[in-house]
C-alpha cells in the first residue's frame, strides 16, 4: 500500500475520533452556557404550557355561565366568552401590553412596547412567550364581567366594554402592580404589594367592573317582586356549571404555578397551595350553605371552590399549606354570605355570583396574602395590601361605571324587554342553542 493510501485510510478511520475528542472537551464556561440554555428553553416551554392552560379557562367560564343561566341565552353566553378573548387579544397586542409592561417613568402606565415594538428593537423572543401568558390573564379579567351582566346586555355594548377593559382598565392597574415583570415599574409594586398571580390584579378588577355594570343594568325581568322579594331564576344546566368548575380548577394549575414564568421547584408548593385552597373553599361553602338552606346546595359549592381558588391566587407563593387552607375556607364561607348580601340586601342581580367570587374574595385573598405571609406578620405589609385593594376598587369601579354610562347613552347597554323575555339568542344572534327543545323558562 502506498504512503498516500495509508494516509487517506488513517484519516478516514481516525478523523471522527479526533473531531469527537475536540468537541468532547467541555470547559466550565461551556457547561455553564449549556445549562443556562436548557433552563431558558424549559422556562419558555413551562410558561407557554401554563398560558395554554389559562386559555382553556375561557371554556370553563363559558360553561359555568351557560349552566347557571337560562337556555334561551346560551348562544349569547358562548359568543361573549369567545369574542372577549378574540377582541382582547387584538387590543392587548396593540395597546394593553405596552400600557401594562412598557417603559414606565412615572409609575402610572407604560409608554412603549405597542404592537410588539420592543421585539423589533432587539429581537428578544421572550416578549412573545411573556405576551402569550399575559394576554390570557387580560382576557380572564374581561370575561368575569360577562357573568354578572348576563341575560340582559346588548352584544355590541359587550364587545366595546370588553375591548376597553382589556386595552385600558386592566392594563393600567396591572402596570401599578406587575409592570416590573418586564420593562415597567409601577408605584404599587415599589411599595411591596403582594399579588403573585392576580387575586386583585385580575379577579378583583373584573369583579369591580362587574359590580358597576350590574348596578347600571338593573335586575333581570322577574328577578324581584314588586315588594322587593327575591324570585329564584335557576340555571338551565348544572352539568355544564359543574364541568365549567372542573375546567377552571384545572386551568388554575397554569394560572398560579405558571406565574413563576420559570421552570423551577417553586411550582410544586404553589400547585399544592392552589389545590388546598380550592378544596377548602368547596368544603366550607357546602357546609355553610347546608346550615343556611338545610341542603348541601350545589351552586354555592361550585362558587365556594372558585372563591378559594381566587383567594389563594395572591398569596400562593408566600404562604404555607396550612395558611392556604385557612384562606380557601374563609373565602368559601365569605362567598355564600356575599352572594346573599348582593342578592337580598343590595338588590344587585348577579346571575353567577361573579362580584362575590372575584371581587370580594379577590380582595379577601389579597389581604390574607399579607397577613399570613410566611416571612412573618407586619402591619406595614397589611397596610400596603389594603392600599392596593382600595386602589383597585376605586380605579376599576369608577372607570367601568363611567364607561357603562357612556355606552348606555350611546349604543345602549340593555336589550329591549320583549327581547329579554324571548331570549338573547334569537334577538341578538338569530339562532337558538336548543332548537328542538320545548321552552319552559320565563
Amino acid at each position: 500500500m502506498s504512503y498516500y493510501k495509508k494516509l487517506i485510510l488513517f484519516l478516514l478511520l481516525f478523523s471522527p475520533v479526533i473531531l469527537f475528542a475536540q468537541e468532547a472537551s467541555p470547559t466550565v464556561e461551556s457547561n455553564a452556557a449549556k445549562i443556562a440554555e436548557v433552563q431558558t428553553h424549559a422556562d419558555y416551554v413551562w410558561t407557554l404550557i401554563a398560558a395554554f392552560l389559562v386559555f382553556f379557562m375561557q371554556a370553563g367560564f363559558a360553561m359555568v355561565e351557560a349552566g347557571l343561566t337560562r337556555s334561551k341565552n346560551t348562544v349569547n353566553i358562548l359568543m361573549k366568552n369567545l369574542m372577549d378573548f378574540a377582541v382582547g387579544s387584538i387590543v392587548f397586542w396593540a395597546i394593553g401590553f405596552g400600557i401594562m409592561f412598557g417603559i414606565n417613568n412615572t409609575g402610572w402606565f407604560g409608554t412603549s412596547g405597542f404592537f410588539f415594538s420592543d421585539f423589533s428593537k432587539n429581537g428578544d423572543q421572550w416578549v412573545f412567550a411573556f405576551w402569550m401568558f399575559q394576554v390570557v390573564f387580560a382576557a380572564t379579567s374581561a370575561t368575569i364581567v360577562s357573568g354578572a351582566m348576563a341575560e340582559r346586555t346588548k352584544f355590541i355594548a359587550y364587545l366595546i366594554y370588553s375591548a376597553v377593559i382589556s386595552a385600558v382598565i386592566y392594563p393600567i392597574f396591572g402596570s401599578w402592580a406587575w409592570g416590573g415583570l418586564f420593562h415597567g415599574g409601577g408605584w404599587l409594586e415599589k411599595l411591596g404589594f403582594i399579588d403573585f398571580a392576580g387575586s386583585t390584579v385580575v379577579h378583583s378588577i373584573g369583579g369591580w367592573c362587574s359590580l358597576a355594570g350590574a348596578m347600571i343594568l338593573g335586575a333581570r325581568i322577574g328577578k324581584y317582586t314588586k315588594d322587593g322579594k327575591v324570585k329564584a331564576i335557576p340555571g338551565h344546566n348544572l352539568t355544564l356549571a359543574a364541568l365549567g368548575t372542573f375546567i377552571l380548577w384545572f386551568g388554575w394549575f397554569g394560572f398560579n404555578p405558571g406565574s413563576t414564568t420559570a421552570a423551577n421547584k417553586d411550582i410544586a408548593s404553589i400547585a399544592v397551595n392552589t389545590n388546598l385552597a380550592g378544596a377548602a373553599g368547596a368544603c366550607a361553602a357546602m357546609i355553610t350553605a347546608w346550615v343556611i338552606f338545610k341542603k348541601p346546595e350545589a351552586t354555592m359549592t361550585f362558587n365556594g371552590a372558585l372563591a378559594g381558588l381566587v383567594a389563594i391566587t395572591a398569596g400562593c407563593a408566600n404562604v404555607t399549606a396550612t395558611s392556604s387552607v385557612i384562606i380557601g375556607a374563609t373565602a368559601g364561607i365569605l362567598v355564600v354570605f356575599s352572594v346573599l348580601f348582593f342578592e337580598k340586601k343590595a338588590k344587585i342581580d348577579d346571575p353567577v355570583g361573579a362580584i362575590s367570587v372575584h371581587g370580594v374574595c379577590g380582595a379577601w385573598g389579597t389581604l390574607l396574602a399579607g397577613a399570613l405571609d410566611k416571612n412573618g406578620f407586619s402591619w406595614s405589609v397589611v397596610g400596603v395590601q389594603t392600599l392596593g385593594i382600595i386602589a383597585a376598587f376605586i380605579w376599576a369601579f369608577t372607570t367601568a361605571y363611567i364607561l357603562f354610562k357612556i355606552l348606555q347613552k350611546t349604543v345602549g347597554l340593555r336589550v329591549k324587554p320583549e327581547e329579554e323575555l324571548e331570549g338573547l339568542d334569537i334577538g341578538e344572534h338569530g339562532l337558538e342553542c336548543y332548537p328542538e327543545f320545548e321552552k319552559v323558562s320565563p
